[in-house]
């Protein structure tokens, strides 16, 4: 029998966007699914009582989560560190898209740089970061040429020693 209740397909639909990343693993510490890359949680899935809790790491687009009626700095000092955590009622209409692009910016945050430039490379080479490129580097000043040093140069003979009086 499926299951028809919206807050559970939408778990099950962001449950298998997560375990798409590369070395993606579920785990199920304090009775909740979490989602990790090596031994990094970068996706929490909670569902208690008819609600749907997710927690996510958004260092770049944490602010404008934060102003969504949904989301709210996560416990236990972790919102201090970028954690966000959206919650949604039987009835709530959840921003899948959203969440989707959230998912992808904490699995990046926390994944290994090795495993993003593996997704990058699967999803065709692009850099597909929202973290925004780095400014523009002006091109240097071409440099004067340097003058030879002084031990390059021929050393020019020294003059003879004057013989001493003596007293």
């Amino acid at each position: 029998m499926l299951d028809t209740d919206p807050l559970a397909q939408s778990e099950t639909v962001l449950r298998d966007l997560a375990m798409t990343y590369p070395q993606a693993t579920e785990e199920f510490p304090w009775g909740h699914r979490a989602i990790k890359v090596k031994t990094k949680i970068f996706l929490i899935l909670a569902m208690n009582d008819g609600v749907l809790s997710t927690t996510m790491k958004l260092p770049d687009s944490g602010r404008y989560a934060l102003t969504q009626p949904f989301a709210q700095p996560t416990g236990y000092g972790l919102g201090k560190s970028g954690w966000v955590t959206c919650t949604f009622r039987s009835g709530d209409e959840l921003p899948i898209d959203l969440l989707e692009e959230w998912i992808d910016e904490s699995y990046r945050t926390v994944a290994p740089k090795k495993l993003v430039l593996a997704l990058n490379a699967r999803l065709g080479g692009a850099e597909q970061s929202l973290t925004p490129p780095p400014a523009a580097v002006p091109p240097a000043k071409p440099r004067a040429a340097k003058k030879p040093k002084a031990s390059a140069q021929p050393k020019a003979a020294k003059k003879p020693a004057k013989p001493r009086k003596k007293k």
